[in-house]
């Protein structure tokens, strides 16, 4: 009796999680089933996730959400003629306030944000589409800045924040919702107006953006948990070096070349090429082009099997610090050899353990510089290289 008291207990869970799942949609697709129902079966992956900046490459603009001081005297940017934004808590949102002379002009609630970690930008929402704010707040220098690009003299308020920024930095943005299976679309359900339902933004980078839709996945291990085998998914593990590569170069190769098709439905397994001709270049940027950075190493070149996540963990946010990385590299580079001006600077225990202080050093930033008042000196946005190298000393 027990027996069967504790099968028709397990029963009722089984049924619920199936239900909890059927009543929610995405907006990518029926074959989506969503980042919670991985939560399941993949609990410590999923926590572990929540702090990764992939996780948080977008997210909405709520209060818990916004990096930056908005105190008074910390939290307005000064530009020409009397002008000035100041970022403001006003109820249960943030809003960048426009201001003439003293003289409320305008207020842009924040809608979106971009990153978490280094720097964060904002964008609000007008006619269905989001425009990039002129102000970003900046880790580095716990202080407000110019966004990338904008002017410290006068605000523009009028920069698109097109689809494709979004196929990077968000799972999902288009200008509809999609009522059946993600991959019957076609030149009539396809993604062709240039707005954006805020119903379809699907934040940060989340579980079926890498492993695709994962319906069946999940609805087949519900019905038979005891199956270890993973069903309808697609696993890293199984993918070719190459493809493991194109898996991460879709959005760490800088944005220089001609887009073939939207990366929004690139898939593990995808070849690179079918979605980016991208041309080479002898100096990659050291931000978003990782992949360009990493493809001029000596150790890759000379590697059959070195990837991302040779060193890079995609599921686990914690930030490393340059010790993290050194057992990888020594993996390979067993007995180091350093030269006397070297060893003149830093002991041989230190160099023993900080790799990539020196063979991948933190560089300035080409495409992001900031100002962080009217006709300042631009900021340096620094960033690891992922080019390695023996370089000069410091």
């Amino acid at each position: 009796m027990k027996k069967f008291f504790l099968l028709y207990i397990f029963s009722l869970l089984l049924f619920n999680c199936t239900d909890k799942d059927a009543e929610y949609f995405d907006p990518r697709g029926t074959d989506y089933a969503g980042s919670q129902s991985c939560i399941q079966c993949h609990k410590p992956t999923h926590e572990a996730e929540l702090t990764h900046a992939h996780y948080n490459a977008t997210a909405p603009g709520t209060p818990e959400n916004v990096l930056g001081n908005f105190s008074e005297g910390h939290n307005a940017f000064v530009y020409d003629g009397g002008t000035k934004i100041a970022m403001e808590r006003r109820g249960d949102s943030i809003c960048h306030v426009l201001y003439e002379n003293g003289k409320e002009q305008k207020v842009f609630p924040v809608g979106i944000v971009f990153g978490s970690r280094h720097a964060q930008t904002s964008v609000y929402w007008e006619n269905r589409n989001t425009y990039e704010l002129p102000v970003s707040y900046y880790t580095s220098v716990q202080n407000w800045g110019t966004s990338p690009g904008f002017s410290s003299v006068r605000p523009q308020l009028d920069r698109k924040v097109v689809k494709d920024c979004y196929a990077c930095h968000s799972s999902n943005a288009s200008s509809s919702v999609r009522r059946g299976p993600s991959e019957k679309t076609n030149f009539m359900t396809g993604d062709i107006e240039d707005v954006i339902d805020p119903k379809t933004i699907v934040f940060g980078i989340d579980c079926e953006r890498c492993h695709g839709p994962a319906k069946k996945h999940v609805t087949h291990h519900l019905k038979f948990p005891g199956e270890k085998q993973p069903f309808a998914i697609t696993k890293y593990s199984a993918l070719t070096n190459r493809q493991k590569l194109d898996a991460c170069a879709i959005c760490h190769s800088g944005v220089s070349g001609v887009k073939i098709k939207s990366i929004f439905s690139f898939r593990f397994g995808d070849a690179f090429a079918d979605y980016w001709l991208k041309p080479q270049s002898d100096n990659p940027e050291v931000h978003g082009n990782q992949y360009g950075l990493l493809s001029q190493s000596k150790c890759f070149t000379a590697s059959n099997n070195l990837n991302c996540t040779t060193c890079h963990d995609p599921h686990d946010g914690k930030k490393q610090g340059p010790d993290y990385f050194t057992p990888v590299c020594v993996g390979c580079h067993t007995s180091p050899s350093h030269n006397s001006e070297t060893t003149k600077i830093m002991s041989l225990k230190r160099l023993a353990g900080n790799c990539v202080e020196c063979h991948m050093p933190k560089q300035a930033s080409r495409a992001i510089i900031f100002q962080q008042y009217k006709n300042s000196e631009f900021s340096k946005y620094l960033l690891r290289t992922h080019k390695i190298a023996v370089y000069p000393n410091p």
